[in-house]
């Protein structure tokens, strides 16, 4: 194999380019051909214009035949049928692209000319993952893009530091997932949500975000009436509180129950709303807090405690009739058995770009099935991301609503022009955007296009990634000038 990098002219694009040269063989059709053709010219003459005609009207259908196993049947198995032989397709090309905000976009290509999209990234740390996909695509390069299963298994078992590993390995690994699946479904001319079983419905529940970390509760309110009011989107997602101590004031515990209590009576009772805890909330002060918000009827409370704590979840769910919800800072199909098993949450939050993509996904999905609890996948992150959760939720009975980064600040803050209506970085990258569109009722509709269901532009990706980005997590500090979580 032979891999080589291009650069185009002018500003050096954040963006690698990797190719794998590959050759292809005669066709059976061909032969097949080739050799009617010669039986034809040893026929007799009166009969030999009849002949080629009937041997030129087979050849041209193996021909055809022969075209759709190149593509289908590589993609299946190298089979044989009607006297074909299927030639498998190999992943030989791949690139990466860093686009503002805060995305990493991989796009994987076929030798049969079939392009996958993923997007393996984790917030804050997008070099350190595209350093991760370079050093994993020595384990792809070359592998049958059907096999996804095989690829997945092979990247997460066959190194000795993979197996149960973390954020960056497994966001990398969720890449190429996605873009194997994409790839899969663009074979098959199929959704992928088809290749995982149907979807069990039409259109899917999704949610924006509404504020930052330290709006006053007057402006967060505007805010949230105004989303709500120049869009279809029935449920908002806020932070419930800013950077609080292990132990803080009864004052502090009432900032934020202002914020929540201004929000809700701006949206009415008919608008739920999801609030973020982030994880900065610690152990000794977590029930306080919870209690304070109750009354305003949350929709959930999401990451109460960071994943560490989930010891304390059991314990937190008893004390509140507020759903909990976490799982955007576990990575691993075993991370969910374990929660799963302590009964610790009603609803189930994992990233299709950091639990090891679609494959894992899936599977986590069917698993809190099992245990009645609802699905609900973490994605503040671009428009390959959330096509990919889109495709499981599509699938799964216990979906109930999707995230999308629309209105996040963390988007804002890496230089997007985020609209109330809307419009905004999610689109930009998409040439079929109306498949983002919400319904009056809130919903997005289950896509039907092949693969993800999305179309790239790429040439405003490569436009995009001469910019780059630079997002990096903040820094909270508290006041005694302790780091603290944010």
């Amino acid at each position: 194999r032979e891999s080589h990098s291009a650069r185009p002219h002018g500003p050096e694009p954040q963006s690698e380019i990797h190719a794998t040269e590959t050759t292809s063989g005669t066709s059976a059709a061909a032969w097949l051909r080739s050799s009617r053709q010669a039986l034809t010219m040893m026929a007799e003459p009166a009969k030999a214009s009849g002949v080629a005609r009937q041997a030129q009207a087979e050849a041209e259908t193996e021909a055809r035949a022969a075209g759709r196993l190149r593509r289908i049947g590589g993609h299946l198995a190298p089979v044989e049928a009607a006297g074909v032989v299927g030639v498998a397709d190999a992943v030989t090309k791949w690139e990466l692209f860093k686009v503002p905000p805060r995305w990493v976009f991989l796009r994987l290509e076929t030798r049969n000319g079939v392009v996958g999209w993923g997007e393996p990234n984790c917030e804050g740390y997008s070099d350190t993952v595209m350093a991760a996909v370079k050093e994993l695509m020595d384990m792809v390069v070359g592998q049958d893009p059907s096999r996804i299963q095989y690829i997945w298994q092979k990247i997460y078992r066959q190194k000795f530091y993979s197996t149960g590993s973390g954020p960056i390995i497994m966001s990398a690994l969720a890449g190429i997932d996605q873009a194997l699946w994409d790839i899969a479904g663009k074979t098959l001319n199929v959704p992928v949500h088809r290749l995982l079983g149907g979807a069990v419905r039409d259109r899917l529940l999704v949610y924006r975000w509404c504020g930052g970390d330290m709006d006053n509760p007057e402006d967060t309110a505007r805010e949230a009436k105004e989303l709500i009011a120049n869009s279809n989107f029935k449920l908002l997602k806020m932070n419930a509180c800013p950077m609080m101590r292990f132990v803080d004031t009864d004052n502090a515990v009432e900032r934020a129950a202002s914020r929540i209590k201004a929000v809700r009576e701006a949206v009415g009772p008919d608008v739920g709303i999801g609030l973020d805890f982030h994880g900065r909330v610690k152990v000794p002060a977590v029930k306080r807090l919870m209690k304070a918000l109750e009354p305003y009827n949350p929709l959930f409370f999401e990451e109460p405690v960071v994943p560490e704590q989930n010891g304390e979840l059991k314990g937190l769910r008893a004390a509140t009739h507020v759903p909990i919800a976490t799982g955007e800072r576990m990575y691993t199909p075993s991370a969910f058995r374990d929660l799963l098993a302590s009964r610790g949450a009603q609803i189930i939050q994992p990233d299709c770009s950091h639990v090891g993509g679609i494959s894992s996904l899936f599977q986590i999905a069917r698993m809190a099935e099992a245990y009645d609890v609802a699905l609900a996948p973490h994605c503040p992150l671009g428009p390959i991301a959330l096509a990919a959760c889109v495709q499981v939720d599509a699938c799964s009975p216990n979906f109930v609503f999707q995230e999308t980064s629309m209105g996040i600040h963390y988007n804002k803050e890496g230089g997007s022009r985020e609209t109330k209506t809307g419009k905004c970085s999610l689109r930009r990258f998409l040439r079929n955007p109306e498949v983002l569109d919400v319904d009056a009722d809130g919903h997005i509709k289950t896509p039907q296009g092949p693969g993800l269901g999305i179309i790239i532009d790429e040439e405003e990706v490569r436009k995009a990634a001469i910019k780059g980005h630079n997002f990096k997590d903040r820094e909270w500090t508290l006041p005694d000038g302790t780091p603290t979580r944010w």
